[in-house]
């Protein structure tokens, strides 16, 4: 179920959205995060983050392991992504008013919760 709606202006990564923004999350709840949110944890408490590789230190079996646990949770939230992608906002470019911009896209996350919750 889609809780909250976030949005910001032009091109802008949803960490810094999500930074700006400074929404209060109880810190009992836990937060799955993918790798785009590295940073994540010095903001908010529990939370469950993918762990990267690079060229100098590949991942070890552990990292594996813990990364296909988070992946195998997060692809409930993928799925829910996905199912607000279907909608044609999300695809073309917006041309209405940026006032009604996050006002529409609660719409689109009411009709998801609405379709999907039932």
């Amino acid at each position: 179920m889609i809780l909250s709606v976030l949005c910001g202006k032009g091109s802008e990564h949803d960490f810094k959205i999500l930074k700006n923004s400074k929404l209060a999350i109880h810190h009992n709840i836990k937060k799955s995060f993918d790798s785009g949110y590295q940073d994540v944890t010095k903001i908010y408490q529990n939370c469950e983050i993918s762990i990267k590789s690079t060229k100098k230190k590949p991942l070890i079996k552990e990292d594996r392991k813990h990364n296909t646990k988070l992946a195998r949770k997060r692809i409930f939230i993928e799925n829910v992504i996905r199912r607000i992608k279907i909608f044609i906002i999300s695809k073309e470019t917006y041309r209405g008013k940026h006032k009604n911009y996050g006002k529409i896209w609660n719409i689109v996350a009411a009709l998801v919760n609405l379709r999907y919750t039932n």
